[in-house]
């Protein structure tokens, strides 16, 4: 992107790789990844609430709400006015709220385990082969908001600041790091018993269960805007409404809008996490990326640890996303 200013969003760096079916390509991709993530956000936040308060109702418009479907409506309507804002500048500072909130969370977890008496004791398994592709698919799922950045760097006052700062390298290697660490805690503390999000396990009535739910909440709040706005700057940039403030907002409203009803139709966290990890995530953060470095960096081709490492990522990459694929695609 430094080289060529023209690129500014990753379905113009499928283009300069493989033409227009490339960008093609990239853009489903791309975008489908980042709107189910979004649906994700939805269905998080309606299931934490539902545990923190799992006998509230809500009436709209004479209908009865009761329970997760509420909670996952209540948060659209709260989500909805960031999605407004149209400077990722302006999305910055209030995202950057969860970087904070991710620490926490960590933090709440390892309390509820080393004081609050859950323990350590659940996991005995250290190796498990038939669960190691599940594994990289929904771990994978943790990088999927990754695609945003030539978004982000294309939004930035200062551009240089992006590679001086090592920007890619300290948000993979913190994200690898963070999700790691709640990986290994969750297991460790309710090994096969862990559900598909670990605040779900927490005893409710300790405080580091209670704040590690709140932040949970905050999370999905602070990212959400971030996650929708390369899909609402496609459809403002493909329509040409851009100029117009009124017509960006609808176009906002309505992105928000069609995941609200993706989140109610299809309400399952856990299914939704391994499709987009094993379909869309291994595809968009490490399959892609990897293709077209190859292929717009001849250099890259010669034989070297660099090409070894590209290889290796492409292999285990496609191995996890065609076994978890068949294993998403069995479930009734």
């Amino acid at each position: 992107m430094d080289e060529d200013p023209a690129i500014k969003t990753y379905p113009d760096i499928g283009l300069r790789a493989f033409g227009y079916k490339g960008r093609a390509l990239v853009s489903i991709f791309i975008y489908l990844e980042l709107f189910l993530a979004a649906v994700e956000f939805l269905i998080l936040e309606g299931d934490n609430l539902n545990k923190l308060f799992p006998n509230m109702g809500f009436r709209v418009a004479g209908l009865k709400i009761e329970g997760k479907q509420g909670f996952v409506l209540l948060t659209a309507l709260v989500i909805l006015p960031t999605t407004w804002l149209r400077s990722l500048g302006m999305l910055a500072y209030v995202s950057a709220g969860g970087v904070l909130a991710s620490v926490v969370l960590l933090g709440c977890v390892l309390w509820a385990g080393a004081v609050d008496g859950v323990g350590f004791h659940e996991g005995d398994v250290l190796w498990n082969w038939g669960g190691l592709p599940t594994a990289i698919s929904l771990f994978t799922f943790c990088y999927c908001a990754h695609s945003v950045f030539p978004t982000l760097y294309n939004s930035m006052k200062d551009r240089s600041q992006f590679s001086k700062a090592r920007v890619l390298l300290v948000c993979f290697v913190t994200s690898t790091v963070t999700y790691g660490s709640m990986a290994v805690l969750g297991y460790l503390m309710y090994g096969e018993h862990l559900r598909s999000q670990v605040t779900l396990n927490l005893p409710i009535r300790k405080i580091s269960a209670k704040i590690a739910i709140y932040t949970t909440l905050v999370n999905p709040l602070t990212k959400y805007a971030v996650i929708t706005t390369p899909i609402a700057k496609a459809i403002e940039d493909t329509f040409r409404l851009g100029s117009n403030k009124s017509l960006s907002i609808l176009v906002r409203t309505l992105v928000v809008i069609s995941t609200l009803v993706v989140a109610l139709t299809i309400p399952f966290f856990d299914y939704v996490m391994a499709f987009i990890g094993a379909f869309l995530s291994v595809n968009v953060s490490l399959l892609f990326p990897c293709l077209c470095y190859l292929r717009i960096n001849k250099a890259a081709r010669r034989f070297g640890i660099e090409l070894v490492v590209i290889v290796g990522i492409l292999i285990s990459g496609s191995f996890a996303a065609i076994v978890e694929w068949q294993k998403v695609m069995q479930v009734e």
